[in-house]
């Protein structure tokens, strides 16, 4: 594999680009690209020829926006106009963009973006413009949706890869939501995952879900890290069964499937109380090869004694293959496999947290 390979990294202080051209050997970094703004959603639209970068930006002086570029990151374009803006009756203001996602490979302009206070929009014109999918945010539970540690945000979007119909959508302290016509209607999809925090352990809906993911070759297969529990559905999110059994804590932000393996699973496990580092201080992604029936911690190269925490958009992986695997930390180092985990090498040091990480072949 010598196509060359980009990963964007996220920070509190602005973006910085990565890009390999020896197959994942060595990496030239360049930054702080927007400067000074706040990025906690990242992503790279391969769906075009030329692939386009979107970046969900947040600063203390011009407020949240979305930068784009069409040149890999040379130069960015921001509009005049708020892309994302709640229409002036919903009584909402943007805080922040926790998610920028393609839409599905035959609808090619559409991208969604997840934001705070917990909203979904939606563009047709490659994410330059949003409107907002009225559909949940006028869904009568919405009002009793109560902000996690973080806040109230909708911070991941799954939309189907065939079927323009079917979203589904993660809100921390929501639960899933699903549709299957576009958006007009949506359903909570949470049967079987634990909220420990609620006097009904085994809510409707409520759960305050880190993140979920899947593999667009099995879209039925969903794989959820929640606030306590790790969670698999072959149902399409119907239903949850736990897949923790294994793994050093059931605590955790992120989770990313293989693009290529869908029963290859990664995640970051972390202690479960206040203290949110990894257990023991022991730097170890953790991968499981059969859809999380066993764990395996993997650690070659990464430091020996860790305290920093990664959060539920800074582990990726890339669509190479082998695949790539990457993970941000808050205290500002990032790490990179280019054999699917078994052995790891830095990036980069020293930069500001890290919240969100992307990678892809360009």
């Amino acid at each position: 594999m010598t196509e060359p390979v980009l990963l964007m990294i996220g920070t509190r202080k602005g973006l910085w680009l990565a890009t390999s051209h020896d197959g994942r050997i060595g990496w030239e970094l360049s930054g702080p690209h927007l400067p000074m703004s706040e990025i906690y959603a990242v992503a790279i639209d391969t769906r075009r020829s030329t692939p386009r970068l979107l970046v969900g930006t947040s600063s203390s002086h011009w407020g949240p926006g979305v930068a784009i570029s069409d040149d890999l990151g040379r130069t960015w374009q921001e509009s005049d106009a708020a892309p994302i803006a709640f229409p002036e009756d919903t009584g909402a203001a943007l805080q922040r963009v926790w998610q920028l996602a393609p839409g599905p490979d035959d609808e090619p302009d559409v991208v969604y973006a997840g934001t705070e206070p917990a909203a979904l929009f939606r563009s047709e014109d490659g994410g330059r413009s949003f409107r907002l999918v009225r559909g949940l945010w006028d869904h009568p539970h919405r009002a009793r949706w109560s902000p996690g540690f973080g806040g109230l945000g909708l911070h991941t979007v799954i939309p189907h890869p065939r079927d323009h119909r079917r979203v589904a959508v993660a809100i921390s302290a929501g639960g899933v939501y699903r549709s299957e016509d576009g958006g007009t209607t949506w359903h909570p999809s949470n049967s079987g995952v634990q909220a420990k925090f609620l006097p009904d352990p085994y809510p409707e809906w409520g759960q305050c879900v880190h993140k979920i993911s899947c593999h667009p070759a099995v879209p039925e297969r969903l794989f959820l890290q929640n606030h306590h529990g790790v969670y698999r559905s072959d149902d399409g999110g119907a239903s949850w069964h736990s897949i923790a059994e294994g793994l050093p804590s059931d605590f955790g932000f992120p989770i990313a499937v293989h693009p290529h393996r869908p029963d290859v699973v990664y995640g970051f496990p972390l202690v479960a109380d206040m203290r949110r580092f990894p257990p023991d201080g022991r730097c170890r992604v953790f991968r499981s090869a059969d859809a999380g029936g066993t764990w395996s911690g993997l650690s070659a190269g990464l430091p020996e004694v860790f305290w920093s925490a990664v959060m539920r958009d800074a582990l990726w992986l890339d669509d190479a293959d082998p695949a790539g695997v990457y993970f941000g930390s808050r205290s500002g180092e990032v790490y990179a496999s280019r054999d699917e985990g078994e052995s790891w090498r830095q990036v980069a040091a020293h930069l500001p947290d890290v919240m969100s990480v992307r990678a892809a072949v360009v």
